[in-house]
């Protein structure tokens, strides 16, 4: 399936569509898709062979079938808007902003990877290392750690890092990252992460403390919200995490390795008369 963040041309998405309900039912036909969009057969055939555009007035029935909303809606705009245009600088003007929705590349984590989540300091090692470019003084990574770690591990997460690939060692003698940000998939990395988050949840509290206050930038809101502004709030947050790591990638002299934990969750609800 064609996947929204993949920079395409904006009937590529509906070419998909009409494969995958084809692959589905034999008896799918440019017919029955045409009569969605508000166009004759002969017509959608010419569009999804990319010999005509979607006229205006089936955007938003297409976006409808493709179940676009949010930003996936705003990407393919873009992608229509870029393609129907005759004016080059506008051109790349709407292909730079659909560039610019999309996702960072992440890499999925496979069963030996969920190692470098068992302590959060193994992932603080390599994000050091990132800044650092690469040089490897265990002593001075124990040392900027914070809070400081040993020696000892510094070198297991450096032995960790090399064993599932997120490090690589170069002719230099230093370290250089392979991938930069990861995900997980699956019952057993579920339960990874949830530790993993456990850990880092538990450095905030510590930061609170033993962090001064100008060099760190914790805060929090108590609100009431309805499950509309709920599922709102939900997207606005993976906006934000992707909108984070897209300017992180933009970094250009890293001095510092930041954590950053976003936690949403209740600490009331109404039973509204049925029993919880």
């Amino acid at each position: 399936m064609v996947t929204f963040t993949d920079i395409a041309d904006y009937r590529d998405f509906l070419k998909d569509y009409y494969d995958r309900r084809k692959a589905e039912m034999p008896l799918y036909s440019y017919r029955m898709m045409g009569d969605k969009l508000g166009l004759d057969s002969s017509y959608l055939y010419r569009v999804l062979s990319k010999k005509q555009h979607l006229p205006a007035h089936a955007l938003q029935a297409a976006k409808d079938i493709l179940e676009l909303s949010g930003r996936q809606a705003e990407y393919f705009d873009l992608l229509y808007s870029a393609a129907v245009t005759k004016d080059k600088s506008k051109k790349e003007e709407f292909f730079a902003k659909a560039l610019a929705l999309r996702d960072v590349n992440r890499h999925s984590l496979e069963a030996a990877e969920l190692k470098m989540l068992e302590n959060w300091w193994i992932p603080a090692v390599r994000a050091y290392l990132e800044m650092n470019g690469g040089v490897v003084n265990k002593r001075e990574i124990a040392k900027n750690i914070c809070p400081k770690i040993t020696e000892e591990q510094v070198q297991i997460a450096i032995d960790t890092l090399l064993e599932v690939g997120m490090l690589k060692k170069v002719a230099s003698g230093k370290l250089a990252l392979t991938e930069t940000h990861l995900t997980a998939s699956g019952p057993e990395k579920r339960t990874a992460v949830r530790n993993f988050q456990r850990q880092i949840l538990a450095l905030a509290s510590d930061a609170i403390e033993n962090v001064p206050v100008e060099e760190r930038n914790i805060s929090t809101l108590t609100l009431s919200v309805d499950q509309a502004c709920f599922d709102d709030l939900g997207e606005m947050l993976k906006e934000f995490r992707r909108l984070v790591q897209k300017r992180v990638d933009e970094a250009k002299r890293p001095d510092r390795v930041m954590q950053l934990s976003l936690a949403f969750f209740p600490i009331a609800k109404l039973d509204n008369g049925k029993e919880n």
